[in-house]
């Protein structure tokens, strides 16, 4: 018994030696530096990037942060966005997903807050605008995108009009 729990307490204490410790001011700090603009609210970060509005909300407490990216209203778009969208969920959004929510469409990155590294934090800003920006063309976050079914809705052709 004690030969099992040895080694396990030592990978758990190695693997503790990776943790981030991120918190709200180290965020923020992160945020400043990509960002065009930063405006504080309580306790979420607005800011500019690339002259698109991001927003960062996050909970010391409850381990959790999240960056969105609002996009259209749900009123603006149809079925086939939606339904594009949800196929770019699995293939080609990666850590950023579509998400509905008070009847605006988001480009949204959840993630535990202590364990994000400075590097996620960047790759996240930049997945999270990239998402928003090709909703409605690629939608994608990045240039990797998972094998499978991709086939997107495609959008019926007007017939052309006959002349008479």
């Amino acid at each position: 018994m004690r030969n099992t729990i040895l080694p396990l307490l030592a990978f758990l204490f190695f693997v503790s030696g990776f943790s981030q410790n991120m918190d709200a001011s180290k965020l923020y700090d992160i945020i400043e530096q990509e960002a065009d603009t930063v405006k504080v609210t309580g306790n979420s970060y607005q800011f500019l990037f690339n002259e698109s509005m991001l927003v960062c909300i996050y909970d010391e407490n409850a381990n959790r942060m999240r960056i969105i990216a609002p996009i259209v209203k749900r009123e603006e778009i149809g079925e086939e966005e939606l339904l594009n969208a949800l196929v770019a969920n699995f293939h080609s959004v990666l850590d950023v997903k579509y998400a509905l929510s008070d009847e605006i469409l988001w480009s949204v990155y959840a993630h535990p807050l202590r364990e994000l590294s400075e590097a996620q934090v960047v790759d996240a800003i930049q997945q999270v605008y990239a998402a928003a920006l090709t909703f409605g063309g690629s939608y994608s976050s990045t240039n990797l995108v998972f094998p499978g079914n991709t086939k997107k809705v495609e959008k019926p052709k007007p017939k052309p009009l006959k002349k008479t």
